[in-house]
């Protein structure tokens, strides 16, 4: 018996304009952790919709075979009853409903039509021992975090008799402990006999657990390189993603830091649903003409709180505190009282609340400020088209024309349009809130570039990032935040990503006030 589990054999898929996949291969050992790398819009997730039914028999060319048979999916049922389940990056639970009850939605334990509940119980409980989860069965998936509902669809796969797990981007939301969780996870899993397909930007996960990792390049298979068998560096894979060396991860930046611009005081911000809750206590924080400031916090930190509560009082109730800008004490009500004071807020989130993915780049990017391209009441087309021309080519955003739907760009793209609808509003503050998540190394280093230069526009940034060596590797000063308190500031010479842990996991204040004795405002 062959040690292959799966074979995909010329696989070809396109979409109108675009050729997303040109005769890829790929072959996966049976029991094997198979890593897929390669930059945003390199065809990963296209790969494994055409696997998993997404993208049913007949819209694509090419073979597949799974156990040694040619499979010709039409739809997800069809290959999830061969063994075969995807996780994909936006997580597939319903908030509503029970642990339990996400974990047979759509596979219900039933005899004649009646849900047998009994039975459900107890082979929830069986499940979520095997993943790690101790809460009880009729807890709502709203009321646990990120990483918990990650193991959820791990053992919703599970109820369905996995033979081959695909993950995209399993762990881009989770904090390092989660995301360490999940990791032995899946090794647990592969001494089970279950072989599982990784789709992943975080190469360090990648080189810890994957047996092989096969990387694509524009829709095409470029390489297929085995971890165990030798001395795998991360530089290795980068190049066969990007087609280059890349000598340094982060661009160089010479920084010309000028007078204080903006100034967060007490700072204060409730919870909006449990206004008794406090999320965002005392803050107070500075930012330079010029500077890229830090803020970094575990999960749960109150870094997007404090984020968004400033950004208009987008967050929070019974909110408290001053915000000054240039000397001058802001009184901002909403969000529109923000963006004409120069202060923008880039999400997160940027297929939730960052970006209209059925509208096109044109409309996304003008969004900001629409009485920029408007005379009067009516909107200047000819305007609007020349701008979004200019941020099109000036970002290196990668797509035919202005007119291509935003949500058919890759990751690092939609990234781009978002940051375009910002500088758009010619903002002097922008808050970044993890500003690289989930795209990949190629993407990253084109973002951090545009972040210098808006700093070296003279414009003030903000970045909030779970990653420390990104925010070591970026800022010239960089805050701690634990459970709602900026706990230390440090510069970037005084920096590590232990000292900076240190204060992210400890409430106690650096030097038993903050930020006494750092001596990082000069």
């Amino acid at each position: 018996m062959s040690d292959c589990i799966l074979e995909m054999r010329g696989i070809t898929k396109e979409f109108p304009g675009v050729k997303a996949l040109n005769n890829v291969h790929l072959r996966v050992k049976a029991g094997e952790i198979h890593a897929l790398c390669g930059e945003n819009g390199a065809g990963k997730s296209t790969l494994m919709k055409v696997l998993s039914g997404v993208y049913p028999h007949g819209t694509y060319t090419g073979d597949i075979l799974y156990q040694g048979n040619v499979c010709r999916f039409k739809n997800i049922k069809q290959s999830e009853e061969a063994g075969i389940v995807i996780i994909h990056q936006e997580l597939a639970l319903v908030p509503q409903l029970s642990i339990a009850e996400n974990l047979f939605l759509g596979n219900e334990q039933a005899q004649k039509g009646v849900i047998d509940w009994r039975k459900t119980k107890l082979e929830t409980l069986e499940l979520m021992k095997k993943v790690g989860l101790a809460e009880p069965a009729d807890t709502l998936v709203s009321q646990i975090g990120v990483g918990k509902q990650q193991l959820v669809e791990i053992a919703k796969a599970l109820a369905k008799k996995v033979r081959l797990l695909i993950l995209d981007e399993p762990t881009a939301a989770l904090n390092e402990d989660d995301s360490e969780n999940l990791l032995n996870l899946l090794l647990e899993l592969k001494k089970q006999g279950i072989t599982s397909i990784m789709i992943s930007h975080k190469l360090n996960e990648i080189t810890k657990i994957a047996d092989s990792i096969t990387v694509l390049r524009d829709g095409q298979t470029i390489e297929t390189l085995d971890v165990q068998g030798g001395e795998l560096t991360e530089n290795r894979i980068i190049k066969g993603m990007v087609g280059r060396e890349l000598q340094n991860r982060y661009p160089e930046r010479h920084a010309e830091i000028g007078e204080v611009i903006f100034e967060v005081k007490e700072w204060n911000v409730h919870h909006p649903l449990r206004p008794d809750r406090k999320v965002v206590s005392d803050a107070n924080l500075s930012v330079r003409k010029g500077e890229i400031a830090g803020i970094a916090g575990l999960m749960g930190s109150g870094r997007t709180e404090l984020a968004m509560s400033i950004f208009g009082k987008s967050y929070g109730k019974n909110i408290s505190g001053t915000l000054i800008k240039d000397g001058r004490q802001l009184n901002i009500r909403h969000a529109g009282d923000a963006i004409q004071n120069g202060i923008v807020y880039v999400t997160e989130d940027r297929k939730g609340n960052g970006l209209i993915l059925m509208d096109n780049i044109k409309g996304n990017i003008t969004l900001s400020k629409l009485n920029k391209v408007a005379s009067g009441l009516v909107m200047d087309e000819r305007r609007e088209k020349h701008e979004a021309e200019r941020f099109r080519r000036k970002l290196n955003i990668k797509t035919p024309d202005i007119y291509q739907t935003t949500g058919n760009l890759s990751g690092g793209n939609q990234q781009k349009v978002m940051l375009s609808k910002w500088i758009f509003a010619e903002p002097d503050i922008l808050i970044l809130d993890e500003p690289t998540r989930g795209i990949d190394v190629g993407a990253k280093y084109e973002i951090y570039g545009i972040i210098n230069q808006l700093a070296e526009e003279g414009k003030a940034v903000i970045i909030i990032s779970s990653e420390l060596p990104e925010l070591l590797g970026m800022c010239d000063r960089i805050y701690t935040m634990c459970e709602g308190e900026l706990t230390a500031e440090f510069s970037k010479e005084d920096a590590s990503q232990e000292t900076l842990m240190k204060y992210m996991t400890n409430r106690i204040k650096k030097g038993g006030e903050a930020y006494a004795d750092t001596g990082a405002n000069g």
